[in-house]
């Protein structure tokens, strides 16, 4: 019971890096067992270059807008943003900052993907067969054979010799750059430097870097400190559970009332339900107030000093990119479409 309450405490205190780590594990097992399982190679002239390309890029791309489906802040953005009772849906530079958190969000599953891919190769290698550019660069001293036989390397059908040995470039270099070197007229020369595997290198590395500065510059610019931040999400937490159960609660009685009034054929009692423009108000964007010391929409709302004063638009409003899980937060994790 220890250890199970143990894995717990860990799960809760580090939910977000944990859901990542999930997401990158998962997205580079996928792309293994669907280069393995589903990928081959048309080894055509015509069709090696698109079809190389559309299993490096579009999963990619599926991906990232996955990432969107899947962001409850895209849809607290976006929900009744074009309503006419809704119409201001904020200023353009905070719905640009916020879409810019979203989108480096949405980016982790497809950036995996493409550095998986290309430390593997094999869709790099089917492209890179089929390009015009590429084959007079790879075919550069070799016989005249060469550029028609290079789309049928990655399916070690080449008859040349030369030619197939340039497979053994590709997955050599897939993990590392390295130089062969050949003779032509007397004078050495790089047959074929292997980039996707750099590339893939290239690309894990300035993610991490890129990560790594962004979540430092974000903690930097905290405008609260590292116990309050703790406290917040915490609260947060509490906040949505009751939240929920409220709203479960006070559902159901609704629902109960209306059911038996309908079978009675009587009148219903008054329920004190939040209107509209209630739940507009809490279902909006966060934004930091250093003038308020307000910990979600909803502390926001309550505390409102006048019942007909807006909460979604004050002056001295910002929003804070490290604070951006508090739009993460919702009754349900996961957007419902």
């Amino acid at each position: 019971m220890e250890k199970f309450r143990a894995v717990l405490d860990l799960h809760v205190k580090h939910h977000s890096a944990l859901g990542y780590g999930l997401v990158t594990l998962l997205t580079a097992g996928g792309e293994r067992i669907f280069s393995a399982v589903a990928f081959q190679c048309p080894c055509s002239a015509a069709w090696n270059l698109p079809y190389g390309l559309v299993f490096l890029l579009v999963p990619a791309l599926a991906l990232f807008l996955l990432g969107y489906v899947l962001s409850a802040r895209t849809w607290r953005l976006l929900t009744g943003c074009c309503s006419s009772a809704r119409a201001s849906c904020g200023s353009a530079l905070r719905g640009s900052l916020v879409c810019t958190q979203i989108s480096a969000a949405a980016a982790l599953a497809p950036l995996t993907w493409v550095a998986v891919a290309l430390l593997g190769g094999a869709f790099y290698e089917c492209a890179a067969t089929g390009s015009a550019a590429f084959a007079q660069r790879l075919c550069l001293g070799r016989n005249r054979s060469c550029a028609a036989e290079l789309p049928l390397v990655p399916c070690n059908q080449a008859k040349a010799s030369d030619v197939q040995d340039l497979l053994k470039d590709l997955k050599a270099q897939s993990q590392v750059c390295r130089w062969r070197w050949g003779r032509l007229g007397g004078a050495e020369r790089p047959s074929f430097l292997r980039a996707a595997g750099v590339l893939g290198w290239i690309l894990i590395a300035v993610v991490i870097i890129i990560l790594l500065i962004f979540t430092s510059v974000t903690r930097c610019l905290s405008p609260v400190s590292f116990l309050q931040l703790k406290f917040w999400k915490i609260y947060l937490e509490q906040e949505q559970q009751i939240l929920k159960s409220k709203a479960t609660e006070h559902a159901t009685e609704l629902a109960k009332e209306n059911i038996k009034c309908f079978f009675e054929g009587s009148h219903p009692k008054e329920y004190n339900t939040p209107s509209m423009k209630e739940w507009q108000q809490i279902s909006s964007l966060y934004t930091f107030n250093p003038k308020g010391q307000y910990y979600s929409m909803l502390h926001k709302y309550v505390n409102r000093k006048e019942k007909t004063h807006s909460i979604r638009s004050t002056e001295g409003d910002t929003v804070i990119p490290v604070l951006g899980f508090v739009d993460s937060s919702g009754i349900n994790s996961t957007p419902e479409l």
